[in-house]
């Protein structure tokens, strides 16, 4: 197995780390454009923000940023002594990222996307739309929840609990 020295591991946990500020803090600027959108003075302003939300979400940073992420700990996992399945913590990122990742796909983005293309056509009339209502009110809830869970996810890695699985196995 390849294994990368520790300069290189410095260098992929600096793009990891830089990954994770993109996928949390692009996560963070979603919630906070949801504030601005029932205070906004006119059709095109509210299709702005859902224009910016859509982008800084699919083109700019979240997207990006979790796929960062992904490719960062794939590497981590092939290329230094960490491996996949050698500690709780570990199984627990792989976990909450793959299932981000999906979630994020199947539901967040496309509840954006709807009210992107809605306020379009409707403008500030999105504001009393069930569809526009009903995909703001998931994206907010679900998306403070998962964004949530990727801080909490940050400290788990700090504190890194269920430390070397296979040791205690051994061992047992």
């Amino acid at each position: 197995m390849i294994r990368i020295g520790a300069t290189a591991q410095k260098w992929l946990k600096g793009l990891h780390l830089v990954a994770v500020g993109c996928w949390i803090g692009g996560g963070v600027s979603l919630i906070m454009l949801h504030f601005l959108r029932p205070g906004t003075g006119g059709d095109g302003v509210l299709y702005g923000i859902n224009q910016a939300a859509h982008n800084v979400d699919m083109a700019v940073v979240v997207v990006p940023g979790a796929f960062g992420c992904l490719l960062t700990g794939l590497a981590y996992s092939l290329l230094t002594g960490w491996g996949f399945f050698r500690h709780g913590w570990l199984i627990l990122k792989w976990i909450v990222t793959a299932t981000a990742i999906v979630f994020g796909t199947i539901c967040l983005g496309p509840w954006e996307t709807a009210m992107m293309e809605i306020s379009g056509e409707l403008g500030m009339g999105s504001l009393q739309n069930p569809a526009y209502l009903h995909d703001q009110q998931m994206n907010f809830l679900w998306g403070s929840v998962q964004v949530a869970v990727l801080v909490a996810t940050v400290f788990v890695s700090v504190f890194k609990p269920w430390k070397n699985l296979i040791k205690k196995k051994r061992t047992s």
